[in-house]
C-alpha cells in the first residue's frame, strides 16, 4: 500500500500539458489542461511547477509526481534521457529537484498502458500489450503486472516492427514498419496524395469507395499481422488499442477480428483478446500518476 495520499500526473505533449491528481484506487481528484509553449523551456517548466503547486494548495497532503513524456527515460526513470528535436530542455532535466518532491518519468506510450493496466481495459491482466494508433504507432508491454521497459528503456516501440521488408524506411530506419503501414503520418503517401488524413480515408470508405476500402483494409490486415506476431512472441492475454484511429469503431475492430482469425496462431482455441482503451486524452497523465504510486514506496 502506497504511503502517499495521491499522485499528480503530468502528460507533456507538443501542444498541451495535461494534469491530473488521482488517489490510489484511481479516483480523479483534479484535471486540467494548459498550452505547452514549446520553444521556451523556462516558461513551460515553470508553468508545470506552478500547476503542481496549485494542485497541492487545493488538495493538501504530500503527493508524488509522475511525468509522461515522449522519448526514452533513463534507467532510474528520473528523467527523459533521449528526445531529440522536441520539447526543448526536456533531455536529462531533474524533475524531482525542480518540483521538490519524488518524481517518476516514463515514456508516454508506457504511461497510456499503465492507465489501462491500473484502472482500464486490461486491469485484470498480468500480461498485456498496448498499441496507440495515431499520427504514428506507439506501443508498450506489461509483463507479470509490471511495465516492461527493457535495456535502455527502449522496449515497446512496436510501431517500428517490420511488416514489409521492401517498404520505405521509417524514422528509425526500419523498412515497411507498422507505423508506415498504419500511422496517419503516411496516409498521403499510402493514398498517393488522394487523402490527407485517416479521417478523410474513413469517410470515403464509409461511402463504399473501392479505392479507400483497398487502402483501409490493407492497413488493418497489416495491423493484424503485427498483432499476430506480438501474440507469438509475448503471448499476452490482451492487446489494448488506443489513439485517434480507434475512433473508427467497428470499421476498425470488425475487419481486424476477421484478419486475426486468419493469421493468429490459436492453439487449443486460445486467442488474444482485443480491447479498446478506456481512457482518452488523459491516459498519459493518469498512467504516469499510477506508475509513480506503484514505484515510489517511501
Amino acid at each position: 500500500m502506497t504511503p502517499y495520499p495521491y499522485a499528480i500526473g503530468l502528460d507533456l505533449g507538443g501542444t498541451r500539458i495535461k494534469s491530473v491528481a488521482i488517489d490510489p484506487i484511481g479516483n480523479i481528484l483534479h484535471q486540467s489542461y494548459q498550452p505547452t509553449d514549446d520553444g521556451d523551456d523556462q516558461v513551460w517548466k515553470q508553468s508545470i511547477a506552478q500547476t503542481a503547486s496549485n494542485i497541492v494548495a487545493v488538495l493538501g497532503g504530500d503527493p508524488v509526481v509522475g511525468i509522461s513524456a515522449p522519448g526514452l527515460p533513463n534507467n532510474e526513470n528520473s528523467c527523459i534521457a533521449f528526445m531529440p528535436g522536441r520539447l526543448q530542455g526536456l533531455e536529462n532535466f531533474d524533475w524531482s529537484t525542480h518540483l521538490n518532491r519524488p518524481t517518476c518519468v516514463i515514456n508516454d506510450a508506457v504511461a497510456a498502458l499503465m492507465a489501462e493496466a491500473a484502472f482500464g481495459a486490461c486491469r485484470n491482466a498480468k500480461n498485456a500489450v498496448m498499441l496507440t494508433l495515431g499520427t504514428g504507432v506507439g506501443g508498450a508491454i506489461l509483463i507479470e503486472g509490471k511495465a516492461y521497459q527493457g535495456a535502455f528503456n527502449k522496449a515497446g516501440h512496436i510501431g517500428h516492427m517490420v511488416i514489409d521488408d521492401e517498404g520505405e524506411q521509417d524514422v528509425t530506419g526500419m523498412p515497411g514498419s507498422l507505423e508506415e503501414c498504419m500511422g496517419n503520418c503516411t496516409i498521403v503517401k499510402r493514398s498517393k496524395g488522394r487523402f490527407n488524413s485517416t479521417h478523410e480515408l474513413l469517410e470515403a470508405y464509409r461511402q463504399n469507395d473501392s479505392e479507400a476500402a483497398a487502402i483501409w483494409l490493407k492497413s488493418i490486415r497489416q495491423l493484424a499481422l503485427g498483432i499476430a506476431s506480438i501474440s507469438n512472441i509475448l503471448s499476452p492475454e490482451c492487446v489494448v488499442l488506443g489513439g485517434g484511429i480507434t475512433e473508427a469503431g467497428n470499421d476498425l475492430f470488425d475487419p481486424l477480428e476477421q484478419f486475426l482469425e486468419r493469421y493468429e496462431w490459436r492453439p487449443g482455441g486460445a486467442r488474444t483478446m482485443i480491447r479498446k482503451a478506456e481512457h482518452g486524452d488523459l491516459s498519459g497523465a493518469i498512467g504516469a500518476a499510477a506508475f509513480a504510486l506503484e514505484e515510489i514506496k517511501s
